[in-house]
């Protein structure tokens, strides 16, 4: 599975509890709503676990963590 899919499907069923990713790849998750600062916390420990990444506190940013396209290519 790619890591778009992966993230996409994560992100719908454990933010937004839902089957499906209703948003396009480039959405901003911060103008859509669809993140807070607490779902990046998660984000960060499923991305450490899911892809074998460590994530620095520096690299926690809007340029990697707005969208499942930033995401996917930070990973």
């Amino acid at each position: 599975m790619l890591a778009k899919e992966v993230l996409r499907q994560h992100i719908a069923e454990t933010i937004l509890f839902s089957k499906e990713y209703p948003y396009v790849d480039s959405d901003s998750f911060l103008e859509n709503g669809v993140i807070d600062s607490m779902n990046v916390i998660e984000l960060v420990l499923f991305l450490e676990q899911q892809f074998g990444i460590q994530v620095a506190d520096h690299e926690i940013v809007p340029d990697h963590f707005d969208s499942i396209e930033k995401l996917a290519d930070f990973v």
